[in-house]
């Protein structure tokens, strides 16, 4: 998969986003510098694919700036299923390790994006030398496991609007910002990225959000939904 290099960085400040990543704490500096030296800087712009399904699955990726979204494409209809958003400091692509070569699924910069790659090879090197990067790995792993398999129980038992408020329940915790209302989801939804995540079409998410605003839970600020209080909160 074709991408633009960033601007050389040197190895000490590859090191220093890592640093400052999800995968950091625990590490040795030795298993830090392996990373770091392993790894390159790539920049992506806004709404390119990072890898596509099929595509080789050769690298992990550590987002250092803005958010990434993977998802499902299906080839006959074009229609995407969004798995996640991820933010900076998390990582992904984590199939590299285990798949069977290839991509399953698509990443695509939500916003104009800044990554550390790093090759498989070089990430099983600091598995193997590192115990506390083998727990990460696998800790992640599972968490993301699960938060799949819980989605999956939501669409068989829930209705959507159910789905919808469990996202925003969901979105508010990883992505919540306190604001003197309640708390804004620091990430831009379009109504139709939302549908997408919970199964529904745009329409249905537009009446399930108006319906929200106008009891007072939700409001929309700069295309970004703000709970509006605790109490609120815990009504969704």
């Amino acid at each position: 998969m074709p991408h633009r290099r960033a601007s050389d960085l040197p190895a000490s400040e590859r090191a220093e986003i890592l640093r400052k990543s999800e995968l950091a704490p625990g590490l040795s500096e030795e298993a830090l510098a392996l990373l770091a030296c392993g790894s390159e800087a790539v920049d992506f712009r806004r709404r390119r694919f990072i890898y596509r399904r099929g595509d080789v699955a050769d690298a992990l990726y550590c987002i250092v700036r803005g958010r990434v979204k993977v998802c499902s494409i299906d080839d006959a209809t074009g229609r995407e299923a969004v798995i996640d958003i991820i933010g900076p400091g998390a990582l992904f692509g984590e199939s590299s390790l285990y798949s069977a070569g290839v991509r399953e699924k698509c990443a695509i910069a939500y916003e104009q994006a800044r990554l550390l790659r790093i090759p498989a090879g070089v990430y099983r090197e600091g598995m193997a030398a590192s115990r506390e990067l083998y727990d990460y790995t696998f800790r992640m792993v599972g968490q993301r496991l699960s938060r799949a398999e819980r989605r999956v129980a939501d669409f068989a038992l829930d209705a959507i609007p159910a789905r919808l408020d469990k996202l925003l329940v969901d979105l508010s915790e990883r992505y919540g910002r306190p604001e003197a209302e309640g708390v804004l989801i620091d990430l831009p939804l379009p109504h139709r990225e939302i549908a997408s995540i919970v199964g529904s079409t745009r329409e249905s998410v537009t009446v399930r959000l108006n319906a929200l605003r106008r009891a007072g839970i939700i409001d929309f600020v700069d295309r970004k939904i703000l709970i509006k209080t605790p109490a609120a909160s815990a009504a969704v």
